[in-house]
């Protein structure tokens, strides 16, 4: 498959040049549109309990719809429900860690799980559960505003706010704290950062969800009561 990326880091749209009979899998309402001729058939990929962890604990839908091209080929393209960008990566036998809703399509040999952050995963807020993608093949997925792209080198470390974390690759380790004292934390604005530790690459969303979140808020009438 071909996989470009257009209208980023905004509105960014994933348009997929498959050849004939080729397969793509995406998340429940990713599909923008399709040329004619594809196939779709929906499951919980993996049955049963599997899409019921990835739904309850990984933040996405139950149901994963498996796109079928035409026998002439076609072109299928997908975007997330909010503003942002999207990042295509080529996963050969190693394994991706995504923040919860960042998963927007991918190979179908790829598989897309979820995994036990621990408490540090926890009070980081980003929830007790990452997704955890495996295998080899074609990833795509998406943040809140444009992405940052970090290479860690073997011992590097770079400190990001929980709250802008989108995803690493398997070699990357990170703790969590506190920024400053428990005063900074709470009154500071910043809450709680991981340091990042390499080899490997971070990826970073330029806005924060709960930023964003409250800034919405802020503009509608009685928002803030």
């Amino acid at each position: 498959m071909n996989v470009a990326i257009q209208y980023d880091p905004a509105y960014s749209l994933a348009t997929v040049t498959l050849t004939a009979n080729e397969r793509i899998k995406s998340e429940s309402g990713a599909m923008v549109c399709h040329s004619a001729g594809f196939q779709v058939e929906t499951s919980s990929d993996g049955g049963f309990m599997k899409g019921l962890k990835r739904a309850a604990l990984g933040g996405e839908s139950f149901f994963v719809n498996t796109w079928v091209a035409p026998a002439q080929g076609g072109s299928i393209s997908f975007a997330p429900p909010y503003v942002g960008d999207m990042v295509h990566a080529n996963i050969e036998g190693d394994t991706l860690f995504l923040q919860s809703g960042a998963f927007v399509a991918s190979s179908p040999a790829l598989e897309v799980d979820t995994k036990f952050g621990g408490a540090k995963s926890f009070f980081s807020g980003e929830g007790l559960f990452l997704l955890k993608i495996s295998g080899t093949g074609d990833l795509i997925f998406s943040s809140v505003g444009a992405i940052h792209t970090v290479e860690l080198a073997a011992g590097e470390v770079m400190t990001v706010d929980t709250s802008h974390m989108v995803g690493f690759s398997g070699g990357v380790t990170y703790t969590v704290r506190k920024v400053g004292n428990w005063k900074s934390t709470l009154l500071g604005g910043e809450g709680l950062v991981c340091d990042f530790s390499g080899p490997g690459i971070l990826w970073i969303q330029t806005r924060s969800p709960q930023g964003m979140a409250g800034w919405i808020q802020s503009l509608i009438p009685g928002g803030q009561q």
